[in-house]
């Protein structure tokens, strides 16, 4: 037997901690929680990623119904991103979370499908994808979307 140790880096920052395009990217995840379409859960979740161009997509997420028919926001705005500029690599990912009338006191984490797409859009633009995710207490950085997902699938697994 062997055993194997994952140790992954949490930087916390307090708002006026960071810098001033993180500011900007985490404010526009949290204006997104507005557009979310969330009658069932109430919790609002806002996304927004910026390019190594500079744009700045957004996202949130949407709910239905048919509660596997919904979508998280971290996907909306990936997927969009991907589908808007297939050759432009995400820089950063900030997501922020609302419910009962206010932003959620400790960062939201995104959910294992969310954090497989996060990685796989790492893994197809080679470069790490920070993610930023708002609380407000504090706002946890990842320098990588691997730093959530440390042991991944990718298309080489798929391979045999």
């Amino acid at each position: 037997m062997k055993e194997l140790n994952i140790k992954t880096t949490i930087l916390s920052y307090q708002w006026d901690e960071l810098s001033k395009e993180d500011q900007e990217l985490l404010q526009a995840a949290k204006d997104m929680t507005k557009n979310s379409y969330s009658p069932y859960s109430q919790f609002q979740v806002g996304a927004a990623a910026r390019l190594a161009d500079g744009h700045v997509i957004k996202g949130c997420n949407q709910e239905n119904a048919a509660y596997p028919s919904g979508l998280c926001a971290e996907r909306t705005t990936l997927f969009a991103a991907n589908a808007n500029f297939p050759t432009t690599p995400v820089m950063s990912l900030a997501i922020a979370c609302h419910t009962q009338g206010h932003f959620t006191e400790n960062p939201g984490a995104p959910c294992g499908a969310c954090r497989q797409v996060m990685l796989e859009t790492e893994h197809r633009y080679n470069q790490p994808m920070r993610v930023l995710l708002y609380g407000e207490k504090a706002t946890y950085v990842f320098k990588s979307a691997s730093d959530l997902l440390p042991i991944g699938f990718f298309a080489e697994d798929l391979e045999g």
